[in-house]
């Protein structure tokens, strides 16, 4: 068992660099997203590993998801995995977060960590960060904002966003203890 597993949620869209650097990092890399590209994430990292997985072992696997259908997310994954996950990456909007947190969290290694991505506007202004949803996972969350540019300001890059959340990992992996991170400047209300 010695290929690490990285269960992305939601990381073929603006967490495509994270996914893909977890990809030329040696790990095997589970996508499942609303709005799957089916190969971008794989093709990126191969292209920076410098070398093509055969095709009897593909390093991504891409499942369309639907958050409104955890179970059957959660199933889908489960017919993939070889064995537990091994990290899991998490941007999942604020409305199905519990639920789908939940589904997946039976396909976690025991004490797997955990990175949560929050929107600003998801980090609920009023009430604060959410706590995490999954015990025992020691969980570093990020929460992103935007970009002073000129005299207004811009939301993240793909690349910026994808950057941020992989230095969260990289804490992760370490066994850095839980912690907030911000990626661009935070709106603090």
């Amino acid at each position: 068992m010695s290929d690490r597993i990285a269960l992305v949620l939601g990381g073929t869209g603006m967490l495509a660099g994270c996914a893909s650097a977890l990809l030329a990092d040696g790990w095997k890399v589970v996508l499942p997203s609303r709005r799957p590209r089916f190969g971008l994430a794989a093709r990126a990292a191969v292209v920076a590993a410098g070398h093509r997985p055969t095709a009897a072992e593909p390093r991504a696997r891409e499942i369309a998801a639907d958050w409104a259908r955890p179970a059957e997310l959660a199933e889908r994954v489960r017919t993939t995995l070889d064995h537990p996950a091994d990290l899991l990456v998490a941007w999942v909007h604020s409305t199905y977060r519990e639920s789908v947190l939940k589904a997946v969290a039976p396909l976690l290694a025991p004490h797997a960590p955990v990175v949560e991505v929050h929107d600003s506007g998801a980090a609920h202004r009023v009430h604060g960060l959410p706590e995490p949803i999954l015990d025992g996972h020691p969980t570093q969350q990020v929460v992103l904002g935007h970009v002073k540019h000129g005299s207004g300001r811009r939301w993240l890059s793909h690349r910026e966003t994808s950057d941020g959340v992989l230095a969260a990992v990289h804490r992760a992996l370490e066994g850095k203890p839980p912690s907030t991170h911000h990626v661009g400047d935070v709106d603090v209300w």
